[in-house]
């Protein structure tokens, strides 16, 4: 019997988010409501881990924002990549609102996932590897059940699938 495997991660394609950040760069450069205003989008860091959102208030950073998840969703990105838990920056007639990317599991999420494939799928072997999640099987059926389980379930962060063996 042969045994299959295949690595859960929670990681996000950076080509792509360059190519939204391009896209909604040009809609803000485009859009009417936007012109004359200090509204723009910059990388957070020259390592691209995250967006910096600047606009004259709330409601512009709100208007940016939902242009960047129109174009993740264009792109079949997830929107869960986007960690908008920190509050904006109000100041010098300017908000700016820091928006890093979810990246990595944690040790309780990783628990959490794992004890979802366990009560669902005993036979199968998981072992968490540092912020990956080894998943073991001696049937592809029941590894394409574990994907299509954690497809259904709600995690605040994203999952992808990598390393099919």
């Amino acid at each position: 019997m042969a045994d299959y495997s295949f690595d859960i991660v929670s990681d996000y394609d950076k080509t792509e988010l360059n190519n939204v950040f391009g896209q909604t760069q040009r809609e803000i450069d485009n859009r009417y409501d936007f012109k004359n205003t200090p509204a723009q989008i910059e990388w957070l860091n020259n390592e691209k881990t995250g967006l910096k959102i600047i606009g004259n208030s709330e409601w512009q950073i709100d208007a940016i924002l939902e242009i960047v998840r129109k174009k993740l969703a264009a792109r079949n990105q997830s929107q869960k990549v986007l960690d908008t838990s920190n509050k904006a920056i109000l100041s010098n007639l300017q908000a700016i609102k820091v928006i890093p990317f979810k990246q990595g599991l944690n040790q309780e999420n990783a628990k959490k996932i794992t004890g979802i494939i366990r009560e669902q799928y005993p036979k199968i072997k998981t072992q968490i590897q540092g912020d990956s999640i080894r998943i073991n099987s001696n049937s592809k059926d029941d590894l394409q059940g574990v994907m299509k389980l954690l497809n259904q379930q709600d995690f605040d962060f994203p999952l992808n699938y990598m390393n099919f063996r």
